[in-house]
């Protein structure tokens, strides 16, 4: 009988776990107001609409192209120290990025190779940013693993 419910119980659990959406955000945007409309916003409602209908949400952001200037904590060492729209937007941005990653469990992750062509010092990043090898492999990876594409351009 322990077994039976065993199997039912895994069962179960592996059929609602099918049943959570999931997506990879392919991130290159450098347009604030874009980035913020569909990432920061766009998210948050996406997210709570699926957990009032008792759903999960997994979402992994791959950073590259434009975005990158989007998860520097440390802008004065970056190649964005000059660009005033973001340095006042700044702890904002940094707030709601920190929100769905805490309250969402959104995973950011940015493509290490556009990193060096930019010359962007890895320890400028908020913590909560994985670093991949690459874009490409990270993309295809998720979307592998059943994770829906989502371009933000």
């Amino acid at each position: 009988m322990k077994k039976f419910l065993a199997v039912i119980l895994l069962f179960v659990g592996f059929s609602f776990a099918q049943d959570n959406p999931k997506a990879v955000i392919n991130l290159t945007t450098g347009d604030l107001n874009r980035f913020k409309m569909y990432l920061l916003s766009g998210v948050a409602n996406s997210a709570e609409y699926y957990k009032n209908n008792l759903k999960d949400l997994k979402v992994v952001v791959i950073i590259h192209g434009d975005a990158y200037k989007f998860f520097i904590k440390d802008l004065q060492n970056s190649p964005y120290k000059d660009d005033k729209t973001l340095i006042e937007a700044q702890k904002e941005l940094q707030a709601k990025l920190e929100y769905l990653h805490k309250n969402y469990g959104v995973r950011f992750q940015m493509c290490e190779q556009g990193m060096k062509g930019k010359k962007i010092d890895p320890k400028t990043l908020y913590p909560f940013v994985e670093l991949i090898h690459n874009a490409f492999i990270g993309l295809v990876n998720w979307q592998n693993e059943g994770y829906a594409y989502i371009p933000l351009h």
